[in-house]
């Protein structure tokens, strides 16, 4: 039996390619058009849809909207990071003279307020 390589479905337009015995749909993402890196808060949350939201990945990705998706995670992520250490050091005193005298102190204190800040956004906007 000699099966063509290549078939259309009229009702749906859908054009179909033989593989071996089965005739799979030749369907195509769309292209993007941003060309922004999705970023560290991006992958992460990438990473989480793949793994636990599957249908919600894969709707963004069938619609073509993913990496704006993603990029717009990223954006609202690392604005929320930014803006959590620099209030949790401004309201622990913790500025540049300290940074000047005791440099250390001041090491620890920002590695501190970035930790608890990378968790909040992990609570808040990765993981959900």
């Amino acid at each position: 039996m000699n099966l063509p390589k290549h078939i259309t479905n009229e009702q749906t337009g859908i054009r179909y390619t033989l593989h071996g015995d089965y005739y799979l749909p030749d369907l195509k993402l769309p292209k993007i058009k941003d060309n922004r890196p999705i970023g560290k808060w991006g992958q992460l949350h990438l990473n989480h849809l793949k793994k636990h939201c599957k249908s919600t990945y894969y709707t963004y990705l069938m619609n073509g909207t993913l990496h704006d998706y993603l990029c717009g995670i990223n954006d609202q992520a690392e604005e929320m990071f930014n803006r959590i250490v620099s209030h949790m050091a401004e309201a622990d005193g913790t500025d540049e003279n300290l940074k000047a005298t005791d440099q250390i102190k001041w090491v620890g204190l920002m590695n501190n307020y970035r930790h608890c800040a990378e968790e909040v956004v992990f609570d808040s906007i990765i993981y959900t």
